[in-house]
């Protein structure tokens, strides 16, 4: 269904009788339902095998929903929906529109930071590979690998991954126009000078994502038919190196053989333990009767277990390849809609997908496994919330909080004596950071330049622009609202806290935050309008959640600040050269790397860099060869 242009923007629950009229419209038969907010932006995306049930329970008062998904129901503004004839296909859809989307309330599993991934960088031309914590980096090509419960273990492998196949060795060259000794070693193929074309570095690297996939004893029997073909063909020495591959690959995962009844069979096994607030899943991934990959997720237990395990195994499928899905899945508990999930994953592989929830014999002891892992995850992710609540009780009762601080703010100033003066701003949520909504700020001042600081004003102005929206417009949401703090820090003393202070007085927003600062030196923490800290331990939970808040928003303007002085000193003999702007400048730092390397280069090798022509190139020739 087409978006209505003519949007209303109260939100639906506001309006029970459009609500109910909205409900009406929507057909009791398999579909996909997309939910919008005031912005007509996609919040949330789900299918249903009625569509009309499960849309309503959403604004049922008795249905008890999770804090995030009742978040989101006070924002719904629209619903739309898309009926399909199968729910099989709505299951499929649902993953289109969610990969093409992207919702941001569309996250059953919980983005805990605990938990790596690893990104291989299609996108690029060579690309890369390398481990993150964060899935919302990279763009539509890369493809994630994971979470892995083991960074440890993850971190060997991507180490003997490098030593076992060609690969780039350092994330910039060593030198402009040769390589580096690890080429000469046979470690790397020449990525930096080109020495091998795109498509063929690619076919390296498809090896190594086989070992993430979970594929390694398909990547041996692959290798070992090119080891006996290079032989016949007398390629001796390609036939040697391709033989160290294999027997790498083979000492992967020589200490992880898993007793199963069917070595042959690749299968996967899931399992939860629950509590009241976390579910904690794991998912082991055995192949050719190894466990070659251990992955971890955290949900919100909400649910059943069946319903949780099965939203889990959808999440988990719809950003995998077709050829990892395995032929067999062994689940802790009968999956509500386990058939129809089999026919999605049958139709994607190509082959028959089985999903079973053993009850006896060895099947049945290894998911025991899993679920004895899950239980230990468990209880180290509620030791952890424990801490987290107790520091936030702490510090809701030393600032005088009625709730506790879900999201609260962090910022600080970075400068040398008001030269490329910053300013960061960091976000805890839930006692831990969530640094997908950092931010780092430049500072606009005129008045703010280099030999003259005022970090009253720079914080002021940082505030100003960060609450700017909600001054501008009264009727945006703060309760229930994502991006609204629960506790604003300003490093600092009274100096700083009183120029926030002012600022949110002029916005008329002073009222609706609450603000405090902390100090440097005593570890003092200050509220508006009073002349003495309050009297805090410092080995109080809460005083040290504010302390890890602080030095982490000071590291952060820190890094940044360094980063922008690095980038001024690299471009301040640029400036000097005739009609080299700031663009063209970066087009040339980007394309050689450093000031040495541009002085060094020849004029024809300055003439091909990307927008520098013949008569640009002999203007920087000139001004590092003068006459």
């Amino acid at each position: 269904m087409a978006p209505n242009a003519d949007r209303i923007q109260l939100p639906l629950v506001k309006d029970p009788e459009r609500l109910a009229a909205r409900l009406k419209e929507i057909p009791p038969e398999p579909g996909v339902y997309l939910m919008r907010d005031k912005s007509d932006r996609i919040m949330y995306i789900g299918k249903s095998r009625k569509l009309r049930s499960r849309v309503r329970s959403y604004f049922r008062q008795a249905q008890k929903l999770s804090d995030r998904i009742a978040m989101m129901v006070r924002q719904v503004t629209e619903i739309e929906f898309i009926v399909t004839d199968t729910e099989s296909e709505a299951l499929a859809l649902e993953a289109n529109l969610i990969k093409q989307h992207q919702p941001y309330f569309n996250v059953l599993l919980k983005d805990d930071k605990k938990y790596p991934y690893v990104c291989v960088t299609w996108s690029e031309d060579y690309p890369r590979i390398f481990i993150t914590r964060n899935r919302r980096i990279g763009k539509e090509k890369d493809k994630f690998y994971g979470p892995y419960t083991d960074s440890g273990l993850l971190r060997n492998i991507l180490r003997l991954s490098k030593r076992i196949f060609a690969l780039k060795q350092r994330p910039q060259p060593l030198f402009k126009d040769r390589p580096c000794l690890n080429y000469d070693m046979g470690r790397c193929p020449g990525v930096c000078q080109k020495l091998i074309t795109p498509e063929e570095y690619r076919k390296t690297v498809q090896k190594v994502a086989m070992v993430f996939q979970g594929r390694s004893q398909e990547l041996i029997e692959i290798l070992t038919e090119q080891m006996h073909k290079s032989a016949e063909e007398m390629n001796f020495e390609s036939a040697a190196r391709i033989r160290d591959q294999i027997a790498g690959l083979r000492s992967l995962n020589a200490n992880q053989k898993v007793s199963l009844p069917d070595d042959t069979v690749s299968r996967d096994a899931i399992a939860l333990a629950a509590n009241e607030q976390h579910a904690c899943i794991q998912l082991f991934q055995i192949r050719a009767g190894q466990l070659v990959g251990r992955l971890g997720f955290v949900a919100d237990a909400h649910a059943e277990p069946g319903a949780i395990l099965q939203r889990v195994l959808e999440e988990h499928y719809q950003t995998a390849d077709d050829v990892e899905i395995p032929t067999e899945i062994l689940v802790q508990h009968e999956l509500p809609q386990a058939e129809m999930l089999a026919e999605v994953l049958s139709d994607r592989k190509g082959r028959k997908v089985t999903i079973v929830a053993p009850q006896r014999a060895t099947k049945a002891e290894l998911i025991e496994m899993v679920e004895r892992n899950a239980e230990y995850e468990l209880q180290r992710t509620q030791k952890l919330s424990d801490r987290n609540t107790q520091a936030m009780e702490d510090l809701a009762a030393i600032v005088d909080l009625p709730d506790l601080p879900r999201r609260i703010e962090g910022y600080d100033i970075s400068h040398i004596q008001g030269s490329n003066a910053v300013a960061s701003q960091v976000v805890f949520i839930d006692g831990l950071p969530a640094k997908q909504y950092y931010r780092h700020y430049k500072i606009k001042n005129p008045t703010v330049t280099a030999g003259h600081s005022d970090d009253f004003a720079s914080l002021a102005e940082v505030i100003r622009r960060r609450f700017r929206k909600y001054a501008e417009d009264p009727q945006l949401p703060r309760v229930g609202n994502p991006d609204w703090p629960d506790l604003v820090m300003i490093d600092g003393g009274k100096g700083q806290l009183s120029s926030v202070v002012a600022q949110l007085q002029e916005m008329n927003l002073l009222d609706e935050l609450r603000v405090v600062s902390l100090a440097k030196q005593r570890e003092e923490i200050f509220l508006p309008g009073e002349s003495q800290p309050i009297e805090t331990e410092a080995e109080q939970p809460g005083v040290q959640l504010l302390r890890r808040l602080r030095d982490e928003a000071h590291r952060f303007a820190v890094t940044f600040h360094r980063q922008q002085r690095s980038d001024k000193l690299k471009r301040s003999r640029l400036d000097e050269i005739p009609g080299l702007g700031y663009h063209r400048q970066k087009q040339l730092l980007a394309h050689f790397r450093s000031i040495d390397y541009i002085r060094q280069a020849s004029l024809e090798q300055l003439a091909q860099a990307p927008g520098i022509g013949p008569h640009l190139a002999q203007e920087i020739y000139n001004y590092f060869h003068p006459a």
